[in-house]
């Protein structure tokens, strides 16, 4: 059975999106990451929404799953 990929959307994921996503994949929390990039916890969940909401990802996992397979982010 073939894994069905969803049209991309022509919304690309801004540069923090991604630096938010790439610390998500290694394991930080929200409030980790808004220490890390001194921001609020809040701040940092509204990126993993927008990110997951341009993947087309259900949660976060997800999206840093999607993030992974198209190679947005790295480990």
């Amino acid at each position: 059975m073939a894994l069905h990929r969803p049209q991309k959307t022509n919304n690309v994921l801004t540069t923090r999106e991604i630096e938010v996503l790439g610390w998500v994949a290694r394991g930080k929390s929200a409030w980790e990451i808004g220490e890390i990039l001194h921001i609020a916890k809040r701040t940092v969940d509204e990126h993993v929404r927008t990110a997951a909401r341009k993947l087309g990802a259900v949660n976060r996992t997800h999206a840093v799953a999607i993030a992974l397979r198209d190679r947005i982010i790295d480990l």
